[in-house]
């Protein structure tokens, strides 16, 4: 993910090359553990030109030299790539490219320097969960069969999502009485509860493939999700027709709903001003900023103790 100017945009992701612009920095993000897009130490219309004898220095957020660093990639040709990214390589990289200009009457040469930057920031995909809510119609709201019925409900629900290692979880409910139109008083049971992964048994799954292992949550707990939608768009025909009964606490039609939360991992958060070309990202937090838990923002320290990127805490 890149934020260049505007017009270079698809270019640079067919490429996988993001060009420097002298007037300004180019933030550039990279997914964790990958490898980040080449940086070109030029802008994209000085690419299309011959250059004489350019040479290229890059330096790293730290201030060294990253010729002979193990994690980069440097070519010939001035361009870098990072290679297995993590938080602690977030931050600016410099490349200064230096070449000539020969009058062609008087072979008189000229030598040109310009300096180019790139804000680089880790990232991750927001952990997903789904907040699932649905209404059921009871007799009362003062029965203790509305409690067991919630229960066992939850564990209905758990039983068919278990195989993904997804759970249930936080689950809740209040009951209401309403006065329908036709002036009937009516009792209903407002339910809330949340899908998430990392169930007994995940991690262990997890541990195999660290490096995808956001993406294979997010996509078991989607279908998790998806499936526990199917159960409630069924759950009317089964009570009725296959039990051939009208049970005491009954679905309301059509009252089922679900509601995507994201969450960050911590030293990771979410900033649409900040990080507008990666606004739906966890993008890892800058100095002075810390994310403590799996909140979706980074927390401003109140001395800027945190000087490195990834912060869990202020100090």
């Amino acid at each position: 993910r890149a934020e260049p100017k505007r017009e270079q945009f698809f270019d640079l992701i067919g490429k996988n090359e993001v060009y420097g612009d002298i007037r300004h920095e180019v933030n550039v993000y990279v997914k964790m553990f990958t490898n980040s897009p080449f940086l070109v130490c030029m802008d994209l219309a000085l690419s299309q030109e011959r250059i004489i004898d350019p040479t290229y220095l890059w330096i790293g957020p730290d201030g060294r030299n990253l010729v002979g660093q193990r994690y980069v990639n440097l070519t010939e040709t001035g361009k870098l790539m990072l290679m297995g990214f993590r938080e602690s390589m977030s931050g600016a990289y410099t490349c200064t490219l230096s070449h000539k200009i020969v009058e062609i009457t008087t072979q008189e040469e000229t030598e040109i320097v310009e300096a180019y930057k790139f804000m680089v920031y880790a990232y991750r995909e927001a952990d997903h969960a789904y907040q699932v809510s649905a209404r059921f119609r009871t007799t009362r709201c003062k029965l203790k069969t509305n409690g067991l019925f919630i229960e066992e409900l939850s564990k209905i629900l758990n039983s068919s999502i278990s195989y993904l290692t997804t759970h249930i979880a936080a689950s809740s409910y209040k009951c209401h009485s309403i006065r329908t139109p036709k002036n009937v008083l009516q009792y209903e049971l407002f339910i809330d509860f949340l899908v998430k992964p990392l169930a007994p048994g995940w991690k262990e799954i997890c541990h195999k493939i660290p490096h995808d292992c956001e993406d294979v949550a997010n996509r078991i707990v989607r279908q998790a999700a998806e499936r526990i939608g199917k159960f409630f768009h069924q759950l009317k025909q089964v009570l009725e027709h296959e039990l051939h009964v009208v049970p005491a606490v009954q679905y309301v039609d059509n009252s089922f709903s679900m509601t995507p939360i994201d969450s960050c991992q911590p030293g990771f958060g979410k900033n649409h001003h900040t990080h507008q070309n990666c606004a739906s990202c966890c993008v890892v937090c800058g100095p002075g900023t810390y994310s403590p838990n799996d909140e979706v923002t980074c927390r401003t320290c109140a001395r800027p103790q945190a000087r490195k990127y990834g912060a869990k805490s202020c100090h």
